[in-house]
């Protein structure tokens, strides 16, 4: 009995670690004109996510607990709530509590950085997560990787014209 019951821990530990293994992943980068700390200036507040992602109309900042959270308003109405869970000089990572979108464990990071040119930076925004209930892996990372890229045109559209 007792190896039966090392084997199924095992074999829980082994399933366990395959589904960590295989969450999905997205990442998005681009230009926008500006030295990191330009750009940071129009991206790095937690809820100015609202002024250069086309599908966010509000952003609302709240503290809970001692931690920081933002409730985005999309153009259709749907809401996502997402707590921030590191900040530093030019980057931030979140997760999603509560959202419509096809994701599940959703954790991510925009940062942004120096590139090789003259008063260029580079944006990168990366996600790890796992599809939700249901939902193809393919479909989810198409989702988020149109989020992403709609947010990484957004930004430099809205860094250029800060300069």
């Amino acid at each position: 009995m007792r190896i039966v019951r090392i084997g199924l821990a095992a074999l829980a530990a082994t399933v366990a670690l395959s589904a960590a293994a295989h969450a999905a992943e997205v990442k998005k980068s681009g230009q926008a004109t500006g030295t990191p700390a330009d750009v940071w200036a129009v991206v790095g507040d937690f809820c100015a996510i609202k002024d250069w992602h086309p599908a966010v109309v509000e952003c609302d900042e709240m503290e809970e607990g001692g931690d920081t959270y933002r409730v985005l308003t999309l153009g259709d109405g749907g809401k996502i709530k997402e707590k921030l869970t590191n900040k530093g000089d030019t980057t931030y990572s979140y997760e999603i509590i509560e959202s419509p979108l096809p994701v599940q464990n959703y954790a991510a990071t925009l940062t942004v950085s120096e590139d090789d040119g003259d008063d260029i930076a580079e944006v990168v925004w990366v996600a790890e997560f796992d599809p939700a209930d249901g939902v193809e892996e393919a479909k989810a990372v198409e989702v988020i990787s149109g989020i992403f890229d709609a947010g990484i045109e957004g930004i430099g559209k809205k860094a250029g014209a800060a300069q």
